[in-house]
């Protein structure tokens, strides 16, 4: 009786010491993929906004009378100054004259070229010629432009209504010209539009930019892309996003414990500051002599107690 005990007995031990084995060989091992502490980092978080090269303010150089354009002083490009004469128009009447006078003989041109001479049209303002639109010997209305002045050449993108407080008249701002992608150039923002605008049902606002160098290669209708820091500190405290997890709407980290041997760790819920989409700023939750970790839940291949023969 008592032998059969003691097999029972032995038996027993041998069945909860395999269960242990085999638990032991299938259960999750934690493995840390990568750990990290706080470190302080200069963080940008910025923002990209598509927009255009345009002139600040465009106005057509028109012909106070119907007339024949006689010479037009200016190219494309051009500085220009205020009360400059761009070109020379003669009206119909003296049109008609002059080319009667043609008609009859060089001197009787030349006399009547002294006695009735052209009308000169002077720039309103000072800028550059943008565009020419009529050549000489052209005949126009009083409708129709000869060339377009702009005043200076600015970037304009629209802003969506969710980014409007970052954004302020004074702020420096980083830009690239999509044909130049690699050539920054810094501007500064001058005019926020008191109106919005609908763009597919989006509530925008027009933000001008001034360049502070404009490059050369600058032309009106070109596209160029926007740089905006939202938001930004220097040294900050903070840690690589991948450590950052959220559950029940709290971000929680992975911490080392003093038993770390153990393979223990500690879920601690973390506020979270500035951001530039690689790092993040920890406000409050961790310490910098703590370590956080990511974890990888690996298990162990069961092995076969049978082997075939």
């Amino acid at each position: 009786m008592k032998k059969k005990k003691k097999l029972i007995i032995i038996g027993v031990g041998i069945f909860v010491l395999i269960f242990i084995i085999i638990s032991g060989l299938s259960s999750p091992k934690q493995i840390i993929k990568q750990e990290a502490k706080l470190t302080p980092r200069d963080l940008r978080m910025e923002f990209r906004v598509a927009g255009g090269v345009t002139a600040r303010n465009m106005i057509p150089i028109k012909s106070p009378v119907p007339c024949r354009i006689e010479e037009i002083l200016v190219n494309e490009g051009d500085a220009i100054k205020k009360g400059q004469i761009i070109f020379w128009v003669s009206s119909s009447e003296r049109a008609a004259m002059i080319d009667a006078a043609r008609a009859v003989g060089e001197s009787e041109f030349q006399r009547w070229q002294e006695i009735y001479r052209p009308t000169p049209v002077v720039a309103p303002m000072n800028g550059f010629i943008i565009r020419r639109e009529k050549e000489p010997g052209q005949t126009i209305t009083q409708a129709e432009a000869v060339l377009r002045m702009a005043d200076d050449l600015i970037v304009s993108v629209n802003i969506d209504e969710t980014d409007f407080r970052y954004i302020k008249i004074g702020n420096k701002v980083n830009m690239f010209l999509d044909a130049y992608p690699n050539q920054y150039f810094e501007g500064i923002i001058e005019h926020i539009s008191y109106d919005s605008a609908n763009i597919n049902n989006v509530i925008v606002y027009e933000v001008k930019i001034r360049p502070l160098k404009k490059p050369e290669v600058f032309r009106s209708g070109m596209t160029a892309t926007t740089v905006i820091t939202a938001e930004s500190k220097d040294g900050a405290l903070s840690i690589p996003n991948v450590f950052i997890t959220e559950k029940d709407g709290k971000k929680i980290v992975k911490v080392k414990t003093e038993n770390s041997r153990k393979r223990e760790f500690k879920t601690r819920e973390v506020k979270l500051g500035v951001s530039d989409g690689k790092y993040t700023e920890i406000l409050s939750g961790l310490n910098p002599d703590e370590t956080v970790v990511l974890l990888d839940q690996k298990k162990k291949t069961k092995k076969s107690l049978m082997t075939k023969k």
